[in-house]
């Protein structure tokens, strides 16, 4: 088979990874790719969000099947014009993909279906807004309603910072038109956890728990960021939590877009909080999360791209999928000043990391110039290491990591700590 792989960052190496395995895929090719992802598909110079130059390749191309994987082409339509094109898909529709570009829709869709969330009220109106956080309690959770590369989101810890977070979003305009609408949300509190799941809109199998850590420097201080590290599993996502997921949650949620008639078919991301009340949503994606991707695929023993086949196929029930009984800590090696402003272009030298036993390094920002790698974003790697254990994985993870070197290299000390 003739497949494109849409996007270019670790989630997407770590997928290129593992599909290239399977004898099914002939020629793969990454749309627009990344250092790393060279290593298993040609990459093409075609950005994720260029719908139109996706499927003109796409028809070039003969291509048979497509993994869309970032948020932002999947919330363009991406998966509805290349099926129109006979291309087969694994991720949702524009539809069904609105649970993650729009937080509003995603709210509205858990109050209709009774599934357990923080308490919010919308806004649209810069005066309204500030006049309710004046009145409300802190710390209070900001969002803004559309895509926002993972930094739509303040947890405001007093009013000064709840109202530079309403101001960067409607008067500022910091995220576009994904912040003309906010969310402001009552601050839940407890663990977090994240769980993907693989579902066809019927059967739904969920993968290895995990924990995202998304501030960007040690003890959890400094602005959020796309994710600078995991640790899977999650140490608090007990089999009891999980059952309570899946009934409350995870079944509930695929019902419900299925009632609104936007069937999910691809990897459904929930971000929950285990709070004193039980598990709540937090937030939706409609793809694999990045970096949790890095830590969640390396345990899965199961074929990835025959369950993808299996998903668009709706035959998902028919398949057994297996995850190792182990653990992995993911480490996330960015630039300098990332997320605000960074320098690009620096070599990257790796050492030895690679040849410790159960290491993988996924690039995230990187290019490739002959032999040699090249910073191009961010976040640069993700750092992930396999073991019986997490203590194991850790050691691994931080042993690997502090035999890569690049200007302004950074990451943080304490994941999964």
């Amino acid at each position: 088979m003739n497949v494109i792989l849409i996007g270019g960052g670790g989630r997407e190496h770590a997928i290129a990874k593992y599909i290239s395995k399977n004898p099914k895929v002939e020629n793969l090719y990454a749309l627009p790719g990344n250092g790393g992802i060279s290593k298993f598909a040609e990459c093409v110079k075609i950005s994720a969000e260029d719908i139109d130059g996706i499927v003109k390749f796409a028809k070039d191309n003969a291509i048979d099947f497509a993994i869309v994987a970032p948020d932002d082409p999947l919330a363009l339509g991406a998966v509805d014009r290349l099926e129109e094109i006979g291309v087969k898909c694994f991720g949702p529709s524009q539809k069904a993909a609105e649970i993650e570009s729009s937080k509003i829709f995603a709210k509205e869709l858990m109050t209709k279906y009774n599934i357990p969330t923080a308490k919010y009220k919308i806004f649209s109106k810069i005066d309204e807004a500030l006049s309710y956080i004046a009145v409300s309690d802190c710390p209070i959770v900001i969002k803004a309603d559309g895509l926002a590369k993972g930094k739509g989101v303040t947890v405001a810890e007093n009013f000064k910072q709840a109202r530079e977070a309403v101001m960067s979003c409607m008067k500022d305009k910091t995220f576009g038109k994904s912040g003309e609408r906010i969310l402001i949300e009552e601050c839940l509190s407890g663990p977090e956890v994240t769980v993907l799941a693989f579902t066809d809109g019927k059967t739904l199998i969920p993968m290895v728990s995990s924990m995202d850590h998304k501030r960007a420097y040690d003890g959890n201080k400094g602005p959020n960021t796309g994710g600078m590290g995991v640790a899977a599993p999650n140490f608090y996502y007990t089999d009891a939590i999980a059952d309570e997921c899946m009934k409350k949650i995870f079944l509930p949620t695929v019902n419900a877009l299925n009632s609104e008639g936007r069937t999910f078919k691809g990897c459904l991301y929930f971000g929950l909080m285990l709070t004193k009340d039980g598990p709540k949503v937090i937030e939706y994606n409609c793809r694999f999360g990045d970096p949790e991707a890095e830590a969640v695929l390396p345990l899965l023993e199961s074929d990835l791209f025959e369950i993808m086949l299996a998903v668009r196929e709706e035959r998902l029930a028919d398949l057994e999928i297996k995850f190792k009984n182990a653990a992995s800590c993911c480490v996330v090696v960015a630039s300098s000043g990332y997320p605000a402003s960074y320098l690009t272009g620096y070599e990257i030298n790796f050492g030895d990391a690679e040849k410790i036993p159960g290491v993988e390094v996924f690039h995230a920002g990187t290019k490739r110039e002959g032999e040699k790698f090249f910073t191009s974003g961010g976040r640069v790697l993700a750092v992930t290491a396999v073991a019986e254990d997490f203590a194991q994985a850790r050691e691994k993870a931080y042993e690997a990591v502090k035999l890569i070197n690049f200007e302004g290299a950074r990451y943080r000390t304490d994941i999964g700590g």
